[in-house]
């Protein structure tokens, strides 16, 4: 068991035990400790004699578990009770332990009081590496401490703060503390109350932090603002591997964002979105961003509003994606038919190692039932298609032509010709043009049918119209949305550098940029010591870096680089006066000279527009005023010269 000197029993909280204790004092009715009190100790002491002592002086009963696994690298303390002064105890006599690698506090109502010891602790103790203060009622009060604590410790790997009543406010915290800390590989805020603002805050954390690898947001209150602000942040991340976003109402709409991240983030291995209120609509959104992934490993979607046409659009999208990395995909609760299972098979043939889990064959593709057509309709396309009046076709029974006859005659006349209405709906037309039943058809309400079925058309496409205009207008204000966050993540600069490099196939999404619109193209670092350059062509050229110059030295008065900035827009090249290649630094090495021999293609490409300056524009206007002028004199020559010009 380590020995530890009562010189270093100490905590330099205000409300926590004094480094040099001499003798203890009376505690107070709210068994707290003030910075006076001491304990009276000369000799050393183990960690479990300065716990007991602890416990004496705070006013709480020790923890026999914890005496008896001093020696255990895991310290499991759940559901003991311990409040704030027991963590106090706890955290006096860990302040030198060297064996504990794991902490779990959690269910021991510590709230905030208690996080500031733990504060004190991490300060001083290197060894402890994981830590779960899960369901300790912390609030906002205890976030703070919780982002001190983030801020302090150096050896703090893993943290779970799941159930702590964390609010949008506190999710502010958790970004600031973040930003600078690249070792938290594993952070768990779940079953807390994360709302749209919060999401927009986690969005940030993801943008500007560069070592989480695993982050737990399940059971929280995301919703479509929060989903899409996320999701933006997420799109720029480089490090995250593991994302549960479980029970956060993303809807159709957070699936879209999340599916337009997929197509950049080439990190994520783990995705959970079960239980967010997903469609097939949805699913069909989420599964763009999955032609692009190539990471993407375990896809969970458990629990939504899926039917067979979804679990057929993601296998789908397995198997015309030959780089997909997907090898388990969760639709448990789907049941499935015999083409999902056909399709299956013929994929799992090309990509042997996907598992999907759903529930059973016996689903089916849910078909409308066949519009019931309008007899009246039936009839007057049939008059129409023959060019015929009504008068034209009951003129036989009608004899008087008032327009109403019998309806035994009616019926009649209607099953003797071609007109294709069957029994029920003959039967139908006659109730509706003999609402009385006096026995005699008013067959005029048929004149009016064209008219009144052309208004009921025009007015169900206008419906269709504008239900489709409204969910496209939706669909964009949310790519809006998701643009915007995600340039409010990202840093605005004119250079962007990928650690993967170019992809070689031009056609597959372009690494993700900052950069306005109008940047012409983008300057990619790859993991060689070439540049990597890609023009608006698609096309990846690869110029050598200067031995001894930054890859980030950038001139800017260069006029070289001036040239560079812009694209080749110029058809006839032989005219441009930076015709030559010219290295990213602007200035040519012998290597290039050489390359440039070899390969006058490349050329074409590395070479760009060169700055337009005001001699070339002028030299453009003289040679026009000199064609026109050599034209006048010949005219004029021609005009005193007629007989010249006749031969």
């Amino acid at each position: 068991m380590s020995i530890l000197s009562i010189e270093e029993l100490s905590l330099k909280d205000e409300d926590c035990l004094s480094p040099i204790v001499s003798q203890a004092t009376d505690t107070d009715s709210d068994q707290d400790l003030d910075s006076d009190e001491k304990i009276n100790i000369s000799k050393e002491m183990s960690v479990a004699e300065v716990y007991m002592e602890a416990c004496k002086l705070v006013g709480v009963v020790p923890v026999s578990y914890f005496i008896r696994n001093l020696g255990s690298p895991t310290m499991t303390l759940t559901h003991r009770g311990l409040g704030s002064l027991g963590c106090k105890a706890l955290a006096i006599a860990l302040v030198s332990d060297v064996h504990i690698r794991t902490l779990e506090l959690a269910y021991n109502h510590i709230q905030a009081e208690g996080v500031k010891c733990l504060v004190e602790l991490l300060r001083a103790n290197f060894t402890i590496q994981h830590l779960d203060i899960s369901n300790n009622h912390l609030k906002s009060e205890g976030a703070e401490h919780v982002a001190k604590m983030l801020l302090d410790s150096i050896s703090l790997k893993s943290i779970k703060l799941s159930g702590n009543g964390f609010t949008d406010d506190d999710a502010r915290h958790f970004t600031e503390a973040l930003s600078t800390n690249s070792r938290l590989k594993d952070l768990d805020l779940s079953h807390n109350k994360f709302c749209g603002r919060g999401g927009e805050h986690l969005g940030q954390l993801l943008a500007n932090n560069e070592g989480l690898e695993v982050l737990d947001l399940s059971w929280n209150h995301l919703r479509m603002k929060g989903a899409v602000a996320f999701s933006a942040g997420f799109k720029v991340n480089m490090m995250l591997k593991h994302l549960d976003l479980s029970w956060n109402g993303f809807g159709n709409e957070g699936a879209l964002a999340m599916g337009e991240a997929l197509k950049f983030n080439n990190t994520l291995v783990h995705l959970n979105l079960s239980y967010n209120c997903l469609t097939n609509e949805g699913v069909s959104m989420l599964c763009r961003g999955l032609e692009y992934n190539e990471t993407l490993r375990v896809l969970l979607l458990a629990y939504n509003s899926i039917t067979v046409e979804g679990a057929l659009a993601l296998v789908n999208v397995v198997k015309n994606t030959p780089k997909t990395a997907l090898e388990q995909i969760n639709i448990c609760n789907v049941l499935v038919n015999e083409n999902f299972v056909n399709l299956l098979d013929l994929t799992c043939q090309e990509h042997p190692d996907l598992d999907v889990q759903y529930e059973g064959v016996g689903g089916f593709i849910a078909h409308k039932p066949p519009k019931r057509v309008d007899p009246m309709k039936i009839i007057q396309d049939y008059l129409d298609k023959r060019k015929l009046r009504l008068w034209d076709f009951f003129r036989n029974i009608d004899k008087d032509g008032t327009m109403r006859v019998p309806v035994t005659d009616f019926r009649k006349a209607v099953q003797q010709s071609s007109i294709p209405l069957n029994r029920y709906q003959i039967e139908e037309l006659i109730h509706r043009l003999d609402r009385d039943r006096t026995g005699v058809v008013d067959y005029r309400g048929l004149a009016d049918t064209r008219k009144q079925m052309m208004r009921d058309h025009r007015r169900q496409l206008k419906k269709v119209e504008s239900r489709q205009k409204k969910e496209k207008q939706k669909s964009d204000r949310i790519l809006q949305t998701f643009q915007t966050a995600v340039e409010a993540v990202t840093p605005h600069s004119s250079m962007i550098i990928s650690p993967g490099g170019a992809r070689d196939e031009s056609g597959g999404p372009q690494p993700f940029s900052a950069t306005p619109l109008s940047s012409w193209h983008h300057i990619v670092m790859s993991n060689s010591s070439r540049y990597s350059v890609t023009n608006l062509s698609g096309e990846h050229v690869h110029l050598p870096m200067l031995g001894g110059i930054s890859p980030y030295y950038r001139p800017t008065s260069s006029p070289a680089m001036r040239s560079y900035s812009q694209p080749n827009l110029l058809a006839d090249s032989s005219h441009s006066p930076t015709s030559k290649s010219i290295s990213a630094q602007g200035i040519r090495s012998d290597l290039e000279m050489e390359h440039s021999k070899l390969s006058p293609t490349e050329n074409s490409l590395t070479r760009s527009r060169p700055a337009l300056s005001a001699e070339q524009p002028e030299s453009k206007v003289k040679t026009k005023k000199l064609k026109k002028r050599k034209l006048k004199k010949h005219i004029d020559r021609s005009s005193k010269n007629p007989t010249k010009s006749i031969k």
